[in-house]
């Protein structure tokens, strides 16, 4: 076995090369990616391997670059340097729409269109892709995904929607045509806790049941624990550590990961470490 980077095996032996190995086992990757606005650095020689089927949470304070990483795996943004793989093909060889198609994307308000029902805009990307034949089912089966009825709640207006069921209706149209990674920028922020909550366990249960390689932004290191297998801290644009809640928590790599995790645990609820 050749150890990657963040901890990562690659199984060595002839005919295994790096490229086969993303194919085989790396759902997302970025390598050596840094970015810039104006001149402000905001990704700073990131690399990060998302494993296929796995759930990586995003962390770090306002700036530290989180969301402009995210957003590089759907061509949203488009690094200064650096390579960015979806499905072991490099972004920039991609069409960008095709790319976006294949990904469910939730940002922290939904984005639903307000003259459009639930279920019309659950079966967006479907209608997009020219799967109407599938539309129907895939909108029932998505919102029932999520929690929600869709003969209740397909045939309302986003204004006719609370927050929660809103943002619902939003991870129902990111899972409806069954894509390849689910990328969710801060989803439940604009939430009250109690809504937040239930629709973390939507979420949880939709995962658990698709196996839909996800990756999340998030500023809460205990939401971080309760949804994502590991964690990536940032940093100023840096990756300050990369694992499980526990080795954040028993073996922080950084003064800033140490109290990080001590400021969740004293401002949270106790966290399910696991």
């Amino acid at each position: 076995m050749r150890r990657l980077k963040n901890g990562i095996e690659a199984p060595g032996g002839a005919g295994v090369g790096p490229s086969a190995f993303y194919r085989m086992s790396i759902a997302l990757a970025a390598i050596h990616v840094t970015h810039r606005f104006g001149p402000v650095t905001v990704l700073d020689d990131v690399t990060l391997h998302v494993a296929a089927g796995s759930a990586v949470a995003l962390v770090g304070e306002s700036g530290s670059g989180k969301t402009t990483l995210l957003r590089c795996f759907n061509r949203m943004v488009q690094p200064l340097s650096g390579d960015v793989f979806v499905g072991g093909t490099n972004v920039r060889e991609q069409d960008v729409i095709t790319l976006r198609r294949r990904m469910g994307y939730v940002q922290q308000r939904g984005g639903l269109l307000p003259h459009w029902t639930a279920a019309q805009n659950v079966g967006l990307v479907l209608r997009a892709m020219g799967r109407e034949r599938d539309e129907a089912r895939a909108v029932v089966d998505a919102l029932s995904l999520t929690g929600l009825d869709a003969a209740l709640h397909g045939p309302r207006y986003p204004r006719e929607l609370s927050g929660g069921q809103a943002q619902r209706v939003a991870l129902a149209r990111a899972l409806a045509a069954r894509p390849e990674a689910l990328l969710l920028d801060e989803p439940f922020g604009a939430l009250d806790a109690i809504t937040r909550a239930e629709v973390q366990e939507a979420l949880a249960r939709a995962r658990g049941e698709l196996g839909v390689t996800t990756l999340l932004v998030t500023h809460d290191l205990a939401e971080a624990a309760r949804l994502a297998d590991e964690i990536v801290v940032l940093r100023a644009g840096r990756v300050e550590q990369h694992g499980s809640i526990a080795a954040l928590r028993d073996a922080p790599a950084t003064e800033y990961v140490r109290a990080l995790v001590a400021r969740a645990l004293a401002q949270s609820e106790p966290l399910r470490w696991t």
